[in-house]
């Protein structure tokens, strides 16, 4: 159960009509009221839906493929394809085509896990309907507790690529998609999960997360030059929180203003690594609402880091000014259309709400509410890691 520093127990408020069954104690309730007024009908339509379907974790999907046991997350690369010059040979790279032959059946139980168990949370919260929190649990129960249906906690074989890697570091970035899970997780109480579901659940996490900052591969990532080292910094933070890690979450704080922002964000506010990419509009955005993600996420002591900026300017604030404009009217985008998935964005930007609250900027705010929340394209989903935004102010 989440701390109660962060709950007055009991207490209820009322949301456009509406009681919270436990009433946060936000910094700013203003947010967490103006974000439910515009979510409340969205988060409960697809809490509805997801109430009645059964958790799945990845021992329900074997491949062939996979180096690991059946409780092993496996993934292959998206970018490497068959070599024509050497069909049965390694793999070969295509920066920025996903290859459609790949084996992602575990990769999709676990998006599935990201859509479902947080809006089922986020429906509790704003219900206090037991049955949307007693859901939640059990998805929690099935990925990391029971035996029979639990994922081993590392990513050894995630994004190997045939012939060359049984897997790699850049495969850490696909348990992003955990990080909401784990926010969520940390609403839920006992109404929906016992002492040995919490212990079980946090001794998961705690694994997890000595994994990703031990590991040969979890430390290669964290030392990415883009937006990989982010994503690795937005899981830590959030697991660390999970499981009241305050020495990792202070690690990254640290991090962040000394490492990220010097070696990733650009003195004009832009992600020079990713505008050099095949794909350079989708990943500035992705790596800027993961930063702004890892920022709100890291708030609670010491800098806020939403507000923070550099000597010379940079921080969320000159990122969110560089690309604001580019979301506002994709057409003024002024580099390389991305060679895939162009047309399908932008959708909402969880950087543009923090942003907007974190800058003063209500033209922010008001963009986020007309952007897209929920959007189908598969390769935009798999890079849209926050959901939920309910859960983060």
């Amino acid at each position: 159960m989440v701390n109660r520093r962060f709950f007055c127990a009991g207490a209820a408020a009322t949301v456009f009509g509406h009681r919270i069954a436990f009433a946060w104690a936000r910094q700013d309730t203003s947010a967490y009221r103006m974000v439910a007024g515009v979510d409340r009908g969205r988060i409960l339509s697809a809490a509805k839906k997801y109430v009645s379907i059964a958790p799945v974790t990845i021992t329900a999907f074997r491949s062939p493929k996979s180096p690991g046991g059946l409780h092993d997350f496996f993934s292959q690369a998206d970018y490497f394809w068959p070599n024509p010059k050497n069909p049965d040979g390694p793999y070969i790279s295509r920066d920025g085509q996903s290859n459609p032959e790949n084996f992602d059946d575990h990769r999709r139980a676990m998006v599935n896990l990201s859509l479902q168990m947080p809006a089922l949370t986020a429906a509790w919260l704003l219900t206090g309907d037991s049955r949307y929190a007693k859901h939640a649990a059990a998805h929690l129960r099935a990925w990391f507790v029971t035996p029979a249906t639990r994922m081993n906690p590392n990513l050894e074989f995630a994004q190997g690529v045939h012939g060359a890697s049984t897997g790699r570091s850049y495969g850490i970035i696909d348990t992003l998609h955990l990080v909401e899970v784990a926010r969520a997780a940390s609403f839920l109480g006992p109404e929906s999960l016992s002492a040995s579901d919490k212990q079980g659940l946090k001794q998961w996490f705690r694994e997890y997360l000595e994994w990703l900052k031990t590991s040969q591969k979890g430390t290669k990532e964290r030392t990415a030059l883009n937006n990989h080292a982010t994503c690795w910094a937005l899981q830590a933070s959030e697991y660390a929180r999970l499981i009241g890690d305050e020495g990792t979450r202070e690690e990254i704080r640290t991090w962040f203003k000394g490492t990220l922002l010097t070696d990733q964000l650009g003195k004009d506010g832009s992600f020079p690594k990713e505008l050099v990419r095949t794909k350079p509009y989708s990943y500035s955005i992705f790596n800027f609402d993961v930063m702004a993600g890892l920022a709100q996420s890291l708030k609670g002591s010491g800098v806020d880091l939403t507000t923070f900026a550099l000597p010379d300017g940079r921080g969320l604030c000159k990122a969110a000014a560089f690309l604001f404009p580019y979301l506002e009217d994709k057409g003024k985008w002024p580099y390389a259309k991305d060679v895939e998935h162009f047309d399908a964005l932008p959708v909402r930007s969880p950087g543009l709400l923090f942003a907007g609250l974190a800058c003063h900027k209500q033209d922010y705010i008001a963009l986020w509410k007309t952007l897209n929340p929920d959007p189908t394209d598969k390769e935009i989903i798999r890079n849209y890691p926050i959901r939920q935004p309910l859960l983060w102010v």
